[in-house]
């Protein structure tokens, strides 16, 4: 494969038409596929087609998670220990190598999410050009991708392959752990530190600074912070699924592990309170109470979760989710949400008349109910929206209590809703 591969590669560099540039890359992608037939066991010449596909889902493979294989299994690290006379040395760097991209993805989804916390970072990392950045991204990727294809390719043994991964492979260290968890730790803390300002009387600070609304500044961060609360619960039971060492390392780690759900509790309560001010500006929808649930549900299971997993009782946490699942949704139907939008929304100064009409069925009775005390600028729109609501023709099998109470409710006031749409 290598002449292919330096024809091709050659190629890329020369011609800027992207359609050729295309058709270079895959030819580079087919004399990768060709390094991999090896393992198949069969020669280019009597190489089909699946043998093809299975060598470039291999090379693929390789590429991506080759070069974990390489650093786990390859690296002399016991001699790097005894070159270096410091035991914990090396698990620090596998630790800091472990945590830098939870680092990268929290650090940019709190950017993303906050404007102070951004600017925090923007005064932090030095000024370098954008192209520097990207340059470095671009140099690091093909370098791992490289790394892992070229061992994969290399391999003496069909085992070593990346596609042949060792079913007792080694776990990782209570050190590594640490170390990643440190890191994560302090970036969560730095985050927390800016939102507790923000929360105790730091809004007309970030208002006057960054020429925010309370909406803008809800809406900018909220979906974000959701999006970290979740990465974290996977984060730390896998943690605790690799976890090897003694009962005092084991300890640290939980430990470590508990300050971050610690402070994921803070975080979830900054994304609660910018949903809430959110509400204060445009009212409720489903969008936002289902949210509200979803976080209020990742408060409590990570409350499980510190129960269980960290106290060494993993093998309870699931069915414990499953459970808290099941009455969070058992909640949601009590609390109705279609009705309580109803209630809400039709007290507010400028309600959204055509949002009010498209609920669904089981928040007719609440509007019903509302409607003759409300504004005339309202109540007119809102009772020809109504009158001009049809139900669904239903059979005995799509038969429904709320729409079928809804339908008598509206047959019932057709005449005092004919009068108030006047």
């Amino acid at each position: 494969m290598a002449a292919p591969l330096i024809v091709f590669a050659a190629l890329l560099a020369w011609h800027t038409s992207p359609l050729l540039q295309a058709a270079n890359l895959l030819a580079v992608c087919g004399a990768v596929a060709i390094g991999a037939l090896r393992r198949t066991r069969r020669t280019v010449v009597h190489a089909h087609v699946d043998d093809y596909v299975a060598g470039a889902v291999t090379a693929g493979a390789a590429t991506i998670i080759g070069a974990v294989e390489l650093m786990q299994s390859d690296v002399p690290w016991q001699d790097l220990r005894t070159g270096l006379r410091a035991p914990r040395i090396s698990g620090v760097a596998r630790g800091l190598a472990l945590g830098v991209p939870f680092l990268l993805l929290f650090g940019g989804l709190f950017a993303a999410a906050d404007a102070v916390f951004e600017n925090l970072l923007a005064s932090a990392v030095p000024s370098l050009p954008t192209t520097w950045w990207l340059d470095v991204f671009v140099v690091v990727a093909v370098a791992w991708a490289s790394a892992g294809l070229l061992r994969d390719l290399l391999a003496t043994r069909e085992t070593d392959r990346v596609l042949a991964l060792r079913a007792n492979a080694p776990r990782v260290g209570a050190t590594e752990l640490a170390v990643a968890l440190g890191v994560v730790d302090l970036l969560f803390l730095v985050f927390v530190v800016v939102q507790l300002r923000f929360l105790f009387g730091g809004r007309d600070l970030v208002q006057a600074r960054f020429g925010l609304t309370y909406a803008e500044y809800a809406r900018h961060g909220f979906f974000e912070l959701v999006v970290v609360a979740v990465l974290v619960l996977p984060l730390v039971l896998a943690v605790d699924a690799v976890l090897r060492g003694t009962p005092r390392q084991t300890r640290i780690v939980r430990a470590l592990a508990a300050v971050l759900i610690a402070l994921v509790g803070v975080v979830m309560a900054s994304a609660l309170e910018r949903l809430w001010l959110y509400q204060q500006q445009f009212g409720l929808t489903e969008l936002r109470v289902y949210a509200t649930g979803v976080v209020l549900w990742l408060a409590v299971v990570f409350v499980w979760l510190a129960v269980t997993v960290l106290r060494g009782n993993r093998h309870l946490f699931a069915t414990g989710a499953v459970a808290l699942g099941f009455a969070a949704t058992l909640a949601l139907n009590a609390l109705d949400p279609d009705a309580l939008i109803a209630r809400t929304n039709v007290e507010r100064p400028k309600a959204d008349v055509s949002y009010l009409a498209s609920l669904s069925d089981d928040a007719v009775p609440t509007l019903l109910a509302r409607l003759p005390n409300l504004d005339p600028a309202l109540r007119r729109p809102l009772a020809r929206a109504l009158l001009a609501r049809t139900g669904e023709r239903e059979s005995r099998l799509s038969w429904n209590l709320s729409r079928r109470r809804a339908a008598s409710l509206l047959a019932s006031h057709r005449d005092e809703l004919r009068a108030l749409s006047r």
